[in-house]
Formats: structure tokens, C-alpha cells, sequence
């Protein structure tokens, strides 16, 4: 690293933070709390990733993570003014997640009831991933509903929903993989 390149900046200690394309912002802006989010979802997908899985998975979380950073820049930038050239998101990345769910879907019991969170670590992590980006994705829907300038905020929408969708049955896989017990949930009457 550049020892001339300091981490702190100084610039958010009165509570403010840039955009990207130099808006500031409240650091409670509901823009921040959109994408703070999805950096808290993608360290979630690291800790997920640095369990002992198969590397066809490892590999695909890594590859969920760039998608999940470039929703960041996306929900980042200011889109009234200059962003330079952000990454963007496709259909196609929907697309890969779908059938990555059906993949996994052919090989797993089929579903009768809710199912408690837990069994092995990477079980309970994966879920937590699952609620981080439900959490995510609500946030996002509340900001694109309030500025209609976001850049592609109906894409990133369609992709956290698939996003934890594909966590719901990778956790359901994990279980599978470990050998751990799905515990349906049974209301109580």
C-alpha cells in the first residue's frame, strides 16, 4: 500500500459522507443505510465462503460477491452527477442465480414445511446471509420508491430477491452436504 494513501479521512467526523460523484450526505441518509447493507451482506458471503465447502460453490459466492459490490457502487453514486464508469448489472446475473436455485432444488427433499435456521455453522451463517439481504432488499425498495434517480435500483432489487432466495437453498444444500438435521418448524395449536 502506498504509505502516502491514509485510511481516515476526517471528512465524516461531523456525521456526513460522500456519494459517489461528491454529494454528501448524512451518514443516516437512507442511501448509506442501502448500501452499508450490502457491504454487511457481502462480509456475511465471505464468512459463508470461508467455511469447508465445495469449491463449484466457493467459487459461485465469490462470484455473487462482485455482484453484490457492484449493487453497492450502483446504489453509491450520486446519478446527477459525474460517477465515471460504474459496473453494472444484467439480466443474465438473475438468470445464473435461477438456475443455480434449481440446480441446487433437484437434489434436495422437498419442502412441507418452514424450516428452523441452524444444524452446522456454515447452516446458521448462510441463513444469517439470507436475513442480511431480505433486510437489504427492503431498504432498497424504501430508497428507489423515494428517488426515482437510481442507478438500475429495479435490477438490484430483482437481484437481492433472487439473491436470498438462492441463500434459502443453498443453506437447505449445506445441510444436505454436512450430514446436519433440518428442523421443520411445528406451530404450536
Amino acid at each position: 500500500m502506498n504509505a502516502d494513501f491514509k485510511i481516515y479521512t476526517k471528512t465524516g467526523d461531523k456525521g456526513e459522507t460522500s456519494l459517489i460523484g461528491g454529494t454528501r450526505v448524512p451518514k443516516y441518509h437512507e442511501r448509506i443505510e442501502a448500501y452499508g447493507t450490502l457491504d454487511e451482506l457481502n462480509s456475511f458471503i465471505g464468512v459463508v465462503r470461508d467455511h469447508d465447502i465445495d469449491a463449484e460453490t466457493r467459487e459461485f459466492l465469490c462470484w455473487i460477491q462482485d455482484r453484490v459490490f457492484t449493487a453497492e457502487s450502483l446504489l453509491a453514486a450520486d446519478p446527477e452527477k459525474s460517477t465515471g464508469t460504474l459496473p453494472l448489472l444484467y439480466d443474465e446475473d438473475i438468470t445464473k442465480l435461477e438456475l443455480a436455485i434449481d440446480a441446487m432444488n433437484t437434489t434436495l427433499p422437498e419442502l412441507k414445511n418452514f424450516i428452523l435456521p441452524g444444524g452446522h455453522p456454515v447452516v446458521s451463517f448462510t441463513h444469517v446471509a439470507r436475513c442480511v439481504c431480505r433486510r437489504a432488499e427492503r431498504l432498497t425498495i424504501k430508497m428507489v420508491g423515494n428517488n426515482s434517480t437510481t442507478l438500475q435500483g429495479e435490477l438490484v432489487i430483482r437481484l437481492l430477491n433472487r439473491l436470498s432466495d438462492y441463500l434459502f437453498v443453498l443453506a437447505r444444500k449445506f445441510t444436505q452436504d454436512k450430514n446436519a438435521m433440518e428442523v421443520p418448524w411445528m406451530p404450536r395449536k
